[in-house]
């Protein structure tokens, strides 16, 4: 079981995001607030879940959840201010929407800025650590994927729908064949023999 807060006498928002490592898409950041007698077995990790345990869990979250929160910063965004700017930035649109205004952030990783004057705890590996942050990494998990799926539509050629724009070697050899979209990132390394995109 993971823990359910780090100071139960403060209302923890967990913030994680998804989508880091794509080639092509957004990133996309969670925010979510957990009652404190909340309890689920299966509420882990996002990345240690199956995608229908995480489809499974998504609904619950929502329902259960005091509030919760998901936001996209585009890859026209992350090309601009860098992913690590733009992973931030979407994490403080998702903290923004939440109806409940937390007194304590738990973030995902070892890096933030901070909103407005709320106290932040950065956490390695906080996912697989604390309900919240794993809550929010399933969330931004499920929508990011989601996201991605209806650009395969488009797309199929990718195969979003499987590899949901992370560096595959079909990805990599799709976009060697076809070229690129107006998803994919300027400024990530798409082929393995590109050395700068001009």
């Amino acid at each position: 079981m993971l823990r359910q807060f780090l100071d139960i006498s403060k209302i923890e928002a967990g913030c994680d995001e998804a989508g880091r490592g794509c080639l092509a898409g957004p990133v996309c950041a969670a925010a979510v607030i957990l009652p404190n007698d909340y309890k689920n077995k299966l509420l882990n990790d996002s990345k240690q879940l199956s995608e229908k345990q995480r489809d499974k869990l998504r609904p619950e979250i929502e329902k259960e959840a005091v509030s919760w929160a998901v936001a996209f910063v585009d890859n026209i965004e992350i090309d601009k201010i860098n992913i690590l700017n733009a992973s931030i930035l979407a994490m403080h649109k998702a903290i923004e929407q939440l109806k409940v205004i937390p007194e304590l952030l738990l973030i995902d990783g070892n890096r933030f800025k901070p909103y407005q004057n709320i106290p932040h705890k950065c956490i390695v590996k906080g996912d697989s650590l604390y309900m919240s942050i794993a809550a929010a990494s399933v969330l931004a998990k499920t929508y990011r994927d989601e996201f991605m799926y209806k650009l395969h539509l488009n797309h199929p050629e990718y195969a979003w729908n499987k590899n949901k724009a992370y560096p595959t070697k079909l990805h990599r050899d799709a976009i060697a064949k076809f070229g690129i979209t107006k998803y994919h990132r300027l400024t990530y390394k798409l082929t393995d023999d590109q050395l700068k995109l001009f």
